[in-house]
């Protein structure tokens, strides 16, 4: 926890009673929230100071909080909701009033559907005005427009319910399936003033707020007699597995049993992706043949084709075991044959409590996987190896590989299209929680703030491994990287354009084509203009000194990495997600 002993000057205000002459020790609203985040454990502020809520970050900070102040909203949001997967505890992210709170809700929105638990505190116009929409400054009714984009949406009038505010925002966010939750703070409520120990009494440190749900004993031994029936048994991992920190209990699991197992990216080195008995490199083929798939903080949704179609054996051919702490899931798109409902660590638990003797899986599926990983992972091996001028994704991200084997402990954040797909796939991953990336949405835009995030909350360096047009959503945090001292080396791999850089605009005119960038932007100046370092790399022997070089110096870092104009497909590996006119051909 960042958090430090306050200042009791900053924390409370003395003043004389003109009838008794006696002094009153009085707080108020901004003291309150402060007091009801820190009695929570909730230290860091991510956010953007402006009207009403710029002493609210001053006094945070002298109070022993950390305050990161970004350049705008949304990249604040994606920082809480990113610090809130890392540590399950919410991520709290400020702004202010109306556009800022509508910047800021595109993240909300975000870790909501990636059920990362946020809480996103917004400064807002007064109520009396508001609602004769009489116009007042940055007048917006935010409680309600938040609604449908968040577990929950709270507004708290009186300084002596702040700590209610707080302590229900908490549960709603952590609890059950987590998520973002909205608390929206009137401009008066900050100045209003109340007896400091009365103040005091009204915050709520909250207890338990996401107690263990455990699986019901029949649930549990009917997904293990149907996984130990199986002939081809897999164990897909998604990053509701990640964010349960059972890392133990989950490795137990498939190492007893045996089972081939399959991470979703950002599951990725909850056992380590050498691990033999991952099945990442024979992904087709597992999901295709696997008879008994059992999902673990895995949802069947448009990343896995929604467990039917192409991707998929015959329909009918295949049981699904689900764990999962939302019993609205289950079914949810193909039929659930063992539920299993409960928190990720206590079904995981109870399911190692009932394996005593467990038969492995049968050699033939085992060895078919891997047959097919070795022939795949030979073919990956030749394509690093081929080192072509200018560098394509493959060359450039093998350099990144071997950089992360040898220092497992970074984080990686990861985003685009060609550079997310490829990243994926190529740079393995050795510890649980290493890799953030895009998630259930794909939303560009989260890189610079989950950066920020992840160095900001566990102290470890971070590679960013940004597509350009990615970057250009959050670029102007490299000032926010800059300022404070962050050790983040950002890599653009600026192949110029939208998916690639050599569209041409048919209809002849001076205009460049809508997905082509500016031929041979240097990204690097961006870094050095604040005082970072700036490298250009052409090679992946130029690319691969550049990120040693950062994590050795600690120093914000940007590497331009020239890729290939050429390089890349069309929305990358989900091009059959972007319609194309079937009169007109381009």
């Amino acid at each position: 926890s960042f958090c430090s002993t306050p200042r009791s000057s900053q924390a409370k205000k003395l003043v004389m009673s003109m009838a008794s002459g006696a002094t009153t020790q009085l707080t108020d609203g901004f003291s309150l929230l402060i007091d009801a985040l820190k009695l929570n454990g909730l230290c860091t502020i991510f956010g953007l100071p402006g009207i009403p809520i710029t002493d609210l970050l001053r006094l945070a900070q002298a109070r022993g909080m950390r305050v990161i102040s970004f350049r705008h909203e949304q990249n604040a949001g994606h920082a809480a909701a990113a610090a809130g997967f890392l540590t399950k505890t919410p991520g709290v992210c400020v702004t202010v009033s109306a556009p800022g709170f509508l910047n800021g809700l595109t993240a909300l929105a975000n870790a909501t559907t990636n059920c990362f638990p946020m809480i996103m505190i917004s400064g807002s116009s007064e109520r009396e005005i508001v609602d004769l929409q009489q116009g007042d400054y940055e007048e917006m009714d935010q409680m309600t427009a938040a609604k449908p984009f968040c577990k929950a949406s709270f507004r708290v009038l009186h300084a002596e319910d702040i700590g209610v505010g707080v302590a229900r925002a908490i549960r709603a966010a952590v609890s059950g399936r987590p998520g973002g939750v909205y608390l929206d703070l009137p401009a008066k409520l900050f100045s209003q003033t109340m007896e400091a120990d009365v103040g005091q009494r009204s915050l709520i440190k909250v207890i338990d707020p996401a107690p263990r749900q455990l699986p019901s004993p029949d649930s549990v031994a009917a997904a293990l007699e149907l996984l130990k029936a199986a002939k081809r048994p897999l164990i897909l991992l998604g990053k509701g597995a990640a964010y349960a920190q059972a890392d133990t209990e989950i490795r137990a699991l498939i190492e007893r049993t045996g089972i081939p197992y399959l991470p979703m990216s950002m599951a990725k080195g909850l056992l380590p992706d050498s691990h033999e008995q991952s099945a990442a490199a024979a992904r087709s083929l597992v999901l295709k043949q696997a008879d008994v798939v059992m999902l673990i903080g895995a949802r069947l949704n448009w990343l896995l084709s929604h467990g039917k179609g192409n991707t998929w054996g015959d329909r009918g051919t295949q049981k699904f075991i689900q764990i999962d702490i939302s019993p609205t899931e289950i079914d949810s798109n193909v039929a659930i044959a063992a539920p299993v409902i409960g928190d990720i660590g206590s079904c995981v638990s109870a399911m190692l409590g009932c394996i005593d003797k467990w038969d492995l899986p049968p050699a033939e599926w085992t060895e078919a996987i891997a047959k097919r990983k070795k022939a795949n992972l030979a073919k990956m091996e030749a394509t690093l190896s081929m080192n072509p001028s200018p560098m394509n994704f493959h060359g450039a991200l093998g350099a990144i590989r071997d950089i992360v084997k040898s220092r497992p402990d970074v984080v990686v954040v990861n985003e685009g299209a060609n550079t997310l797909d490829f990243a994926r796939s190529i740079v393995d991953m050795y510890q649980p929680r290493k890799r953030l990336d895009v998630g259930t949405w794909g939303v560009m835009g989260i890189g610079m703030g989950f950066a920020i995030a992840a160095t900001v909350t566990t102290g470890k360096p971070v590679i960013a491994i940004e597509g350009d047009s990615a970057f250009g959503f959050s670029g102007m945090e490299v000032e926010t990287i800059c300022r404070y001292e962050l050790p983040i080396c950002i890599v653009i791999f600026n192949n110029g354009g939208v998916y690639k850089g050599s569209d041409v605009n048919s209809s002849g005119s001076s205009d460049v084509a809508p997905t082509v960038f500016v031929q041979g932007s240097r990204y690097d100046k961006m870094m050095e203009a604040f005082g970072g370092v700036g490298v250009n790399a052409t090679t992946p022997e130029e690319l691969s000194r550049a990120i040693q070089g950062a994590l050795v110096s600690g120093k914000p870092t940007l590497v331009n990495a020239v890729i290939d104009p050429n390089a890349g497909t069309e929305s990358g590996r989900i091009g059959n997600l972007n319609p194309q006119s079937a009169i007109s051909k381009l």
